[in-house]
């Protein structure tokens, strides 16, 4: 049982504190930069190599992994830690949702549309048109990696979740499924819900009940 928002920031720092300071040097650049020399910049990097990983890195994002993730946990370790992660992702990927539609902002497929031979695309890999802002994928690996870094037990292993949700965010922008500014603030929504989420449900007795801290295979 947690203490409120302060002992999940406590728990998860590891991964948090270079968070931090990794948005900060993301705004810096967004405040020196546009979003079109972002975004060119980010596309005239590519290669072979990368266009056949990247595809395979986004997918981390999706909705799927984590949930997969968590019912292996809820089997292996306990339901607690199980609905932790899924109710984690589930929670911000309703804001997220609900941002993407206030918002409706075009992703670059569209936003460039009359550009698109100056732009390096994955080959055979669908290119979406709307609801850019902010990037889901970024929303779902942010608050899976700080949910995880909050459940296991060696907390350092929060820096190589960082590392991940990072590469998983700078891989929606390699495949210009995404801008700059909205893997930035899905960054954002994914820490900053998932910290309060945290910090509300598992200050809940039922959650910490021995009921709910064994796993299926796991008594």
């Amino acid at each position: 049982m947690n203490n409120g928002a302060r002992d999940v920031f406590y728990r998860t720092r590891y991964f948090l504190l270079p968070y931090i300071i990794v948005l900060c040097g993301c705004l810096v650049i967004k405040f020196l930069y546009s979003r079109e020399t972002i975004y060119f910049t980010v596309n005239s990097h590519y290669s072979d190599l990368a266009d056949i990983v990247m595809p395979y890195i986004t997918y981390a994002g999706d909705g799927i992994t984590v949930l997969l993730i968590a019912a292996a946990l809820a089997i292996l370790k306990s339901y607690r830690s199980g609905f932790l992660l899924a109710s984690s992702y589930g929670v911000s990927s309703l804001v997220a949702q609900v941002l993407k539609y206030a918002f409706d902002m075009p992703r670059p497929g569209l936003y460039f549309q009359d550009q698109l031979s100056k732009i390096h695309l994955v080959k055979d890999l669908y290119i979406l048109k709307v609801h850019s802002f902010p990037s889901g994928h970024t929303v779902t690996a942010f608050s899976a990696g700080i949910a995880l870094t909050y459940l296991i037990q060696e907390k350092m292993w929060g820096l190589v979740l960082f590392a991940v949700a990072v590469l998983i965010g700078y891989s929606r922008m390699y495949l210009s499924q995404h801008f700059f500014e909205d893997v930035m603030a899905g960054s954002v929504v994914g820490a900053i819900t998932t910290v309060l989420w945290i910090a509300f449900i598992d200050r809940k007795a039922f959650i910490n009940s021995p009921l709910w801290c064994r796993g299926l295979l796991k008594k």
